[in-house]
């Protein structure tokens, strides 16, 4: 799935440069890690984190939690798509890109060759997992749900009223 991601991505971009300059748009623009205004990358990473966590609680929200009945696939959808712009302006630092590939097709494109600056990797791929890790165990802990297929020890946060309404009704039967 990766590769084909990438692949993906190393298509897209240039075929959309072309739409756009035959249009005359605004040329394309993408994530970019800067290294001279965050030499040790702790900002970007910690953008990429946190908006890669968000976006994922968003993710989470819509297509589980909530419910809009028949038209449950185009407001998910606008909803979606207005919060990654909300995240994309609130988190400037890295970008952010919150996809991995994006990241990085966007620097093949914007630079013809594979990053060799190891920081970039750090933002792009391990903060950006990082933070769809941590959304996920705090989803699972919330939801109850396995999280890397195991059952947490603890949880769910969703629904625990329910739990303790029935366990305190069991001990009053007996």
């Amino acid at each position: 799935r990766i590769a084909g991601s990438m692949a993906g991505g190393l298509i897209a971009f240039p075929l959309c440069k072309i739409f756009s300059d035959s249009m005359g748009l605004t040329p394309l623009g993408g994530p970019e890690y800067n290294p001279e205004s965050d030499p040790d990358a702790s900002a970007s990473a910690f953008n990429e984190f946190a908006a890669t966590m968000l976006l994922a609680f968003l993710v989470f929200a819509v297509n589980w939690e909530l419910n809009f009945g028949k038209f449950h696939y185009w407001i998910k959808q606008t909803l979606t798509a207005i919060g990654i712009r909300f995240l994309i302006v609130s988190f400037p630092t890295s970008g952010p890109a919150m996809n991995p590939m994006l990241g990085t097709t966007w620097a093949v494109f914007a630079t013809g060759k594979y990053p060799d600056d190891v920081r970039h990797y750090f933002v792009y791929w391990v903060a950006s997992m990082l933070g769809a890790v941590v959304a996920s165990f705090i989803y699972a802990v919330y939801s109850g749900t396995e999280f890397f297929g195991m059952k947490l020890p603890f949880g769910p946060i969703k629904g625990g009223e329910k739990a303790v309404v029935a366990s305190t009704k069991k001990k009053k039967k007996n």
